[in-house]
């Protein structure tokens, strides 16, 4: 296994993402074929063990503060997704994604429970968490929760770090152009009733994942999503 850059400050151990795994995620993206990819697959094997390490290290960070993450004792492993794409419905046959990307969630993958997720990209790195498109009966419960409780979801949203990270207060290129069923228009909660996702992501550059504060970084980011993530997770319960 690749050795991992860990610098010691105090009793914390500070983990930096190695330069050469980005190089090959920018490498995948101008070669992305098998071909390429088997005769570079050693390659690939240290760029995922030093990803692996540095989503264990997030991992304790959320412990830190997230209850429910501290309690599912999460496994790396299962938070990194496959580097191979599903082609069978799409125009696009690139057998590769050219980005890693880690998922936190009590929940695990697929599943109803909003979490945290980390995605590493040439020219698209970025932290977000939320619910992404939950399902019908999901989706019911989240809308109940925000007109039951907006003056709450509204003190989340409009908190001054939390304004600070992240510039819109939701992503909303998912919306109904209606109230949805059993909602009126003049419902004080109206425009976020109508969201279809429930997502916030904060950009960043691909440098600070070299630099010896990147985790320290992504905790406090993913800190500030904590009260929105927690508010949907009441919904579900």
């Amino acid at each position: 296994m690749i050795q991992k850059n860990v610098f010691n400050f105090g009793t914390k151990p500070i983990t930096m993402l190695q330069t050469s795994t980005f190089q090959f995620i920018k490498d995948l993206k101008a070669n992305n074929t098998k071909e390429w990819f088997d005769a570079n697959r050693k390659v690939y094997q240290r760029a995922k063990d030093d990803f692996l390490a540095q989503v264990q290290v997030l991992i304790n960070g959320l412990e830190s503060f997230d209850p429910e993450i501290a309690l599912a004792k999460l496994d790396p492993k299962k938070c990194i997704f496959r580097i191979n794409r599903d082609t069978r419905f799409s125009t696009d046959k690139s057998p590769y994604k050219t980005n890693m990307g880690a998922w936190f969630s009590a929940g695990a993958k697929g599943l109803q429970r909003g979490g945290y997720y980390l995605h590493l990209e040439d020219g698209g790195c970025f932290l977000a968490g939320g619910i992404y498109m939950p399902e019908a009966e999901a989706l019911k419960k989240i809308r109940q929760e925000i007109h039951y409780n907006f003056k709450d979801l509204q003190a989340i949203l409009e908190e001054k770090s939390f304004q600070t990270l992240f510039a819109k207060s939701f992503d909303t290129e998912m919306k109904l152009k209606k109230a949805p069923q059993g909602y009126k228009e003049d419902n004080p909660a109206i425009e976020y009733l109508k969201l279809k996702s429930f997502t916030v992501s904060h950009p960043f550059a691909e440098e600070k994942l070299g630099e010896s504060g990147f985790d320290a970084f992504a905790t406090e980011v993913f800190k500030s999503m904590y009260p929105l993530i927690k508010f949907l997770n009441q919904s579900l319960d």
